[in-house]
């Protein structure tokens, strides 16, 4: 039975850059002695890791994967820990000189500024790395929002209350890094009859009459014309008279 074997140190989820090196680390307790091996779950494939048979996993980071580990002692009793997530950034390589950095959370990824209409869907989005993995907390006009603690802040039908300033803390136990602030405008379309009116406002100009002049000059089985270039200008002077927009074309 499972309880002969108690997990003292879970390992946990981390955010890295591409090419990052660290240990993932699993400890526990049993009766007899504990046998190790790391799986790892990388697009709904989960595969033991040839030769994870200790209790730190050495990794080089170069995707995002999944990983567990399995325990089990002399009495074919077996544990699982707790899945991690290993996330891989690959484009923050440089910038971030890893010898100095000791996890502390940096923010990758900021949120943008949107202009959305009511009613539709609003998505803001942030991403940080950290060791641990940071933990997200979004905010409102300086209002905690309660609900809003992932990497992505989603509001399925956006309300004209929900315009304002946002900005998302990352954390973990080595600190805390705030995003930018945006601003974040939810507005009204316009209303039908307004649409209408502005159709009536447009489509007359869009519909004007047009007039396009084309002087040729240069032929080639043929003498040069005398005046081409004069012509296409008294024309057009005279189109433009009548109210034409006219577009003069030379060759």
């Amino acid at each position: 039975f499972s309880a002969a074997i108690a997990i003292t140190e879970q390992p946990v989820s981390v955010s890295v850059p591409v090419g990052y090196s660290f240990t993932l680390r699993c400890r526990a307790e049993g009766r007899t002695s504990l046998q190790y091996q790391w799986f790892c779950q990388h697009q709904s494939v989960c595969r033991p890791i040839p030769g994870a048979t200790k209790q730190d996993l050495p990794i080089t980071a170069q995707q995002t994967q999944l990983y567990t580990c399995r325990i089990n002692d002399l009495y074919k009793n077996a544990v699982f820990s707790d899945w991690v997530k290993v996330e891989v950034h690959q484009y923050v390589a440089r910038g971030l000189p890893p010898q100095l950095w000791r996890g502390e959370p940096v923010i990758v990824v900021n949120p943008t500024e949107q202009r959305v209409e009511v009613g539709k869907p609003l998505q803001l989005q942030c991403a940080a790395m950290g060791i641990p993995a940071p933990s997200y907390q979004w905010y409102q006009n300086g209002n905690l929002l309660e609900h809003q603690k992932k990497k992505k802040l989603w509001i399925t039908h956006a309300k004209v209350s929900d315009s304002g300033t946002y900005l998302c803390c990352a954390s973990n136990s080595h600190g805390e890094h705030w995003t930018n602030a945006v601003d974040i405008h939810i507005g009204e379309t316009l209303p039908p009859a307004e649409h209408l009116q502005l159709c009536r406002l447009v489509f007359p100009l869009a519909t004007g009459k047009i007039a396009l002049l084309v002087g040729n000059n240069r032929y080639q089985h043929h003498p040069n014309l005398m005046a081409p270039v004069t012509d296409v200008f008294e024309l057009s002077l005279l189109l433009e008279q009548l109210d034409f927009q006219v577009v003069s074309l030379l060759d």
